[in-house]
């Protein structure tokens, strides 16, 4: 599976207390997707993609939730948030909330990062925008997908294979229509189908440094507040 996903919700849902944390995040940007307009995915666009993102690891029951919640006019809002870091050794970190409380998203971030050595800056220059689409197939399969997504005029980056995993590199606006050319040639399921951010280079941590990053990253995972986060280390 593409490498880029650097906090993937997949490799939180580890433990129950993980597991927890992902249905959170994943009711929440359901529920703002569907309250940001009609709460019918076939006619948001928004809720669709909320939807494709966490389809693979949670309950359905999670997502229908979310949406019936948005339908009831539940009168909840949520915030959203980006914190950029910058630490020794190279590492730069973006941290998106989703919060009814934006104040205390602050604190919380901040706190984590800081505790640990990072200092905010601004970082997101060294990031892609881009849309990610991962799938399984073999080589026959990633030149087909290839050639359909530039036969369908989607503005695609690159399309490669690794360990039987195919991974589709587009125009975050094209995400949509990347994947609708992809079940046109018969790629129906998606381990990954999400517009995120990639670090323009990497870098390798080692020792205290290594550690101390990763304990941000395991606080962040389990902050309430924390929606998404993207980073450049290659070794966590």
């Amino acid at each position: 599976m593409g490498r880029h996903f650097e906090v993937r919700a997949a490799a939180m849902a580890a433990t129950a207390a993980k597991k927890s944390a992902v249905y959170m995040r994943a009711s929440k940007e359901i529920y703002a997707a569907a309250k940001s307009g009609i709460p019918d995915p076939e006619a948001n666009l928004a809720l669709r993609s909320a939807i494709d993102k966490y389809r693979k690891v949670c309950p359905k029951d999670v997502i229908e939730r979310a949406i019936e919640k948005a339908k009831g006019g539940d009168a909840t809002s949520y915030i959203e948030g980006r914190y950029e870091f910058l630490g020794s050794g190279g590492w730069l970190l973006i941290v998106d909330t989703l919060s009814d409380n934006p104040n205390r998203a602050l604190v919380s971030v901040r706190t984590i990062v800081t505790k640990k050595g990072g200092r905010m800056g601004t970082v997101s220059y060294n990031f892609n925008h881009v849309g990610v689409i991962d799938f399984p197939g073999d080589e026959a399969k990633r030149a087909e997908a290839e050639e359909a997504l530039i036969l369908g005029d989607v503005d695609v980056q690159s399309v490669s294979l690794d360990d039987g995993e195919v991974e589709a590199i587009v125009a975050p606006h094209d995400l949509e229509k990347a994947k609708d050319v992809l079940k046109g040639i018969g790629v129906n399921e998606f381990d990954a189908a999400e517009n995120t951010y990639m670090a323009n280079e990497s870098v390798s941590l080692e020792d205290e440094e290594h550690r101390k990053f990763k304990d941000i990253i395991d606080a962040l995972d389990d902050c309430e507040d924390v929606q998404n986060v993207y980073h450049n280390v290659d070794n966590l």
